[in-house]
C-alpha cells in the first residue's frame, strides 16, 4: 500500500500562486542556495520556517567551529606569551648580576 504525503502549510496559504495575471508569492517563501558537505550543489525555494532547523544546525557546527579556532589561538598566545616572560625574566636576572 502506496502511502502519500502531503505537505500543507499550517498557515493555510499557498506559496506560490498565480491569480488575477499576478504570481503572489509567500514572504516567506526564500530561496537557499549553497553547497552541502558532500560538495553538492542546492538551490531550493522553501518556507523560512521550514528553514529553520537546518540552519540552526548549520549555526550550530559554524559555532563549534569558531570556538575551536579561537581555543587554539588562546593556547598559541599563552604559550608565546610564557616564552616571552621567561626572556624577559631572564635578561632581568643576567642585569641583576651584572650590577653587583
Amino acid at each position: 500500500m502506496d502511502i502519500k504525503e502531503v505537505v500543507s502549510c499550517p498557515l493555510g496559504h499557498k506559496c506560490v500562486e498565480a491569480k488575477d495575471g499576478k504570481l503572489h508569492r509567500c514572504a516567506w517563501h526564500v530561496k537557499m542556495a549553497g553547497v552541502d558537505q558532500s560538495g553538492k550543489r542546492h538551490d531550493e525555494w522553501n518556507c523560512a520556517i521550514a528553514w529553520q532547523p537546518l540552519l540552526m544546525v548549520e549555526m550550530s557546527a559554524t559555532g563549534r567551529s569558531t570556538s575551536a579556532a579561537i581555543e587554539s589561538l588562546r593556547n598559541e598566545t599563552v604559550k608565546r606569551q610564557d616564552a616571552a616572560i621567561r626572556l624577559v625574566r631572564d635578561h632581568a636576572n643576567d642585569r641583576a648580576i651584572e650590577h653587583k
